[in-house]
């Protein structure tokens, strides 16, 4: 499911400690152990290398490619850089990303360290990365003006955009510029760059055939909590279309990704089920709850598609949309394809390799295409860790999901604890089974919360507001 971005200074001190303590509870690591520092700095002085037994042994000097690379304000853990250009026949886009195995040796302590964490794990005030920072937001970060040994897609579409061919190889690259989705916006308008022009000719033709193919897509918009008059509240950051152009070419190179591995018969997609009827019956009460328009012909992904992230009702309605990503789950095969390997909401073949500074799962993904590119076969420590990968990927989502949860009941007690008294305004959109409880979306603010009594499915109800308790991260309403 997708993360809905939610900021926090360090300086607001009440969420701050209740972070501290959910990271606390759910054993998330602040630090990393000493062996893994000392072979990061050992790797870094010795310099990038070529894994061992990779298929892709050669490195091409690409430092001609006028790469940049688009991430939010402050970044510096850089998987991916991108450029492109139009061809006498469509679209070619460049996209590099980090070679993350070119630093972390194989059964060494930063891949056992990895291995544990998974992923890297963001807190509105912090983040726990899962490489040490001197490799992912140094050595191995695609940062601007400087040689970097990467992953090189280059990916050749039509002119409307569809997938026509893809390559990766190992290359030496050179970002140009360090965009943040603002900064790229400009340039876009400006008009002058063509790169950043190539991006929104390239962004907007793949979010048409995203359409065509029936794919969900859910822009969830950065929140970021304040502190207005002595209470807290919720302040929406407003989303750029650039940012959708950006997440079309990660999307693209993930599409490729799958169908060479498919081919090659040997890889890790990244699946997902489509969602179920209840769950659909339910946001369509949710969106009833926001006043949003849910035609009853219209299916899920149309509806999910036209809500603006910057509109808090909308936005609030793309965040609970994402309950019909649920199942979202990690398939290794090798020879016998898995028997389910869609993701619903691409509505395509897909797999993770875009980010291998942030997931485990990606540095491994990549070995198996590089060997398929290269008409070879992936190394024997990507073709014996691929069965576990499933498991270990799960465990660190599960963990993620929990950091997730946590940060929202937090959130929203402190957002309403000025608030306690009140009565509000919302939607019956689940019962328990034994009716003890049931589901409700306030109209405003727009948060899900459960409420202790009967309540029928769609009943629009008055709930008064008893208690919003940030320590205990907990909010309780009466009917």
């Amino acid at each position: 499911m997708p993360r809905q971005p939610i900021v926090c200074s360090p300086e607001i001190e009440e969420i701050h400690r209740g972070l501290e303590e959910i990271r606390a509870d759910l054993e998330i690591p602040d630090s990393f152990p000493e062996a893994v520092l000392s072979e990061a700095a050992e790797r870094v002085a010795a310099g990038a290398m070529i894994p061992p037994d990779s298929a892709a042994t050669d490195v091409a000097d690409r430092t001609d490619i006028p790469l940049v690379t688009i991430d939010p304000p402050g970044s510096m853990d850089l998987d991916q850089a991108f450029a492109g250009e139009q061809t006498s026949s469509g679209w070619r886009v460049y996209y590099a990303i980090a070679d993350v195995a070119a630093w972390v040796p194989p059964g060494g302590a930063i891949d056992a360290d990895s291995r544990e964490r998974g992923f890297t794990m963001y807190s509105p005030d912090s983040r726990a990365p899962l490489h040490p920072p001197m490799l992912s937001e140094g050595a191995a970060s695609l940062l601007p003006d400087v040689d970097r040994q990467a992953l090189l897609w280059t990916i050749d579409l039509g002119d409307d955009g569809m997938l026509e061919e893809a390559h990766l190889e190992r290359a030496l690259v050179r970002s140009r510029a360090k965009l943040s989705y603002r900064d790229a916006a400009s340039l876009v308008d400006e008009g002058e760059d063509p790169v950043l022009a190539s991006l929104r000719e390239i962004g907007v033709r793949r979010e048409a055939r995203e359409i065509e193919r029936g794919a969900v897509s859910l822009r969830l918009a950065s929140q970021e909590v304040v502190r207005n008059n002595g209470a807290f509240a919720l302040e929406y950051d407003e989303s750029l279309p650039v940012e959708g152009w950006n997440a079309q070419i990660s999307l693209l190179t993930g599409i490729a990704a799958a169908k060479i591995m498919i081919d090659g018969g040997i890889g890790l997609l990244r699946t997902l089920p489509r969602p179920d009827e209840r769950t659909v019956r339910e946001l369509r009460r949710t969106a009833r709850a926001l006043d949003i328009d849910w035609p009853a012909s219209a299916a899920y992904a149309d509806v999910v598609r036209r809500l603006d992230p910057n509109d808090p009702r909308e936005s609030a309605l793309i965040a609970q949309s994402a309950r019909g990503l649920r199942g979202a789950g990690y398939e290794a095969f090798n020879g016998e394809l898995p028997e389910h390997t869609e993701h619903s909401a691409i509505a395509s073949d897909y797999a993770h390799v875009t980010a291998p500074l942030r997931r485990l799962g990606d540095r491994f993904a990549n070995e198996c295409v590089l060997a398929q590119c290269a008409g070879s076969t992936p190394p024997d420590w990507v073709v014996e860790t691929l069965p576990e990968l499933p498991k270990l990927l799960g465990r660190a989502r599960n963990r993620e999901g929990s950091l997730e949860r946590s940060v929202v009941d937090l959130v929203e007690a402190a957002v309403l604890q000025s608030r306690v008294g009140e009565s509000f305004e919302g939607i019956i959109t689940d019962v328990d089974e034994d009716r003890s409880r049931s589901k409700i979306q306030l109209v405003d603010p727009a948060v899900v919360a459960y409420v202790d009594g009967v309540a029928e499915l769609g009943d629009v109800v008055t709930v008064q507001l008893t208690e919003a308790d940030i320590d205990k991260r907990r909010v309780r309403f009466e009917l």
